[in-house]
């Protein structure tokens, strides 16, 4: 089944790179499917689960639509361990990070990385306009800590930039619990102690050009900014990128036109563990500050897809359920069912494959999804 868009859907002078990013694509899935289910590369969790399916994906995995033969990917198997097993071969002797992605009660899902997390944020940086992000500046990490990749990236996007990474104390599965428990005065003093590390590092002199913040965290840094007299750009900081389903159009507009002035730059991105990070086309108020993201092919894909039918993309414009490819050397899914959902987008000149749009939770999944601190 050819998922890709048809030429009629793609402006002219697009179709070109939109073929050459296909080819791209169908090679390095050939390539990554080989290294993870040779005997001498594969991984031992994927080495057992082939003997499982009914095709060889060593002969029979040629392109991207091959892929639709896997069965979908189920979360349930990062739960628990050992995480050896999820190791390739030429990998098991290299240091080896384990990190933590969703879940707020029981066995959390961990993924293993060696490298991964510093090559997608190196390939972002090279979508930051220096003009806000520059080299060598120093950095806030205003985000989750403890396990999760987030915090660790971060600090090597500034190390890579050349610059240093200040970074806070947060334990978002602590804010999850007081909004279940309903304890909304410890939430927000949980809030506040978090904006008061940052506005504590910001003032301390260290010469703090960029930052990370989640958008709720960002507003709230803002506002007691504001309290104090002085504001984010006032701080000295030009460039920010942020990140999380509460960074709709509306929060964008009110982000830009109350929060910041023209001297900081914010750049919305989509990611998670799994995937690495999405890039968005420049919001403007042109285009009533829609936000649009695209996958970091051919590293990841993602698919807006009929949430009955996961093998049928939705027509562009149209609103369907995230499905995720994650295709690196270090990990391998064939097709994940994320809990987010969104609008389905043509490609766009740098990005030259399917975007997302108006990404926010499932909307079948509502009930049990907590955003907290994103």
């Amino acid at each position: 089944m050819n998922q890709s868009p048809s030429p009629a859907q793609i402006a002219p002078e697009l179709q070109e790179k939109v073929r050459q990013a296909r080819e791209e694509l169908d090679a390095h899935v050939e390539q990554i499917v080989h290294w993870h289910f040779h005997p001498n590369t594969g991984c031992q969790f994927w080495l057992e689960k082939a003997q499982e399916l009914n095709f060889d994906p060593l002969k029979e995995v040629k392109c991207f639509d091959d892929l639709k033969k896997f069965p979908l990917f189920e979360d349930d198997w990062l739960r628990g361990g050992p995480v050896r097993r999820w190791v390739p071969q030429p990998y098991q002797n290299k240091p080896i990070y384990v990190f933590e992605t969703g879940g707020t009660t029981g066995v959390p899902k961990s993924r293993v990385v060696i490298e991964d997390h510093w090559i997608d944020y190196e390939l972002f940086s090279e979508t930051l306009p220096e003009e806000y992000f520059p080299k060598g500046a120093n950095w806030l990490m205003l985000g989750p800590s403890g396990p999760r990749r987030l915090r660790l990236a971060v600090e090597h996007l500034a190390q890579y930039r050349g610059g240093i990474c200040f970074c806070i104390d947060l334990d978002p599965r602590w804010v999850i619990k007081l909004i279940k428990k309903g304890w909304m005065e410890h939430l927000e003093a949980y809030k506040r102690h978090c904006i008061d590390q940052a506005i504590t590092i910001l003032k301390a002199g260290h010469d703090i050009r960029c930052m990370f913040a989640t958008p709720k965290l960002l507003e709230a840094l803002a506002l007691a900014l504001e309290e104090e007299g002085t504001s984010i750009s006032e701080m000295g900081i030009t460039g920010i990128f942020s990140g999380g389903t509460e960074f709709t159009p509306q929060w964008t507009r009110f982000c830009m036109e109350e929060l910041l002035d023209e001297r900081t730059y914010i750049t919305p991105t989509y990611g998670n563990t799994l995937m690495g990070l999405a890039c968005s086309k420049p919001v403007t108020p042109e285009e009533g500050y829609k936000i649009t993201y695209y996958a970091p092919q051919p590293r990841a894909v993602i698919e807006v897809v009929n949430p009955d039918d996961h093998l049928e993309v939705v027509p562009y414009g149209q609103t369907g359920r995230v499905k995720l490819y994650t295709l690196t050397k270090e990990l391998f899914i064939p097709g994940f069912l994320e809990r987010d959902e969104g609008e389905r987008e043509p490609p766009y000149e740098k990005y030259p494959w399917d975007g997302i749009s108006g990404v926010r939770p499932f909307s079948r999944l509502q009930k049990s999804t907590v955003v907290g601190v994103y």
